[in-house]
């Protein structure tokens, strides 16, 4: 997705549902070129429509690699709360033309997904060493 004719689609996007921000749409954008080669590797360079869950999947993916544990902060900047909001995303520019859908693909393919603390926090928690006290008087491990 790029060029002219994707700003102004953006801009009449956002004219009308303002909840998430430009780069959200941009982001998502990549992430379903980032999932359809990934998909296109595993299935010997055969290129398939993705689902809402395997674009789930490569989001989860692409936002780890590209923005580690910031990538969290950064999706609740652009208004993007839960699986369902990428949903939003989607159809938006579904229903623009940006992005084609089946079908069987619907807005409840992104519902439920998985917690946004658990896909992109967690994993950057620094874990203790079994059986290490904390250093700080009064703080257990």
């Amino acid at each position: 997705m790029g060029g002219k004719k994707l700003e102004q689609t953006l801009d009449g996007i956002l004219e009308k549902d303002s909840r998430f921000h430009r780069d959200a749409y941009a982001f998502v954008g990549e992430a379903v070129d980032f999932t359809q080669k990934s998909i296109s590797r595993a299935n010997k360079g055969k290129v398939r429509h993705i689902t809402g869950q395997e674009l789930l999947a490569g989001i989860r993916a692409f936002a780890s690699e590209q923005y580690g544990p910031m990538a969290l902060m950064l999706f609740e900047e652009w208004g993007v709360k839960k699986c369902e909001d990428f949903g939003e995303i989607v159809f938006n520019l579904v229903e623009h033309g940006l992005l084609s859908k089946t079908e069987n693909d619907s807005r409840v393919d992104f519902k439920g997904g998985y917690d946004f603390h658990e896909a992109f926090r967690k994993p950057f928690i620094p874990r203790r060493k079994a059986g290490t006290q904390s250093k700080l008087p009064g703080v257990a491990s």
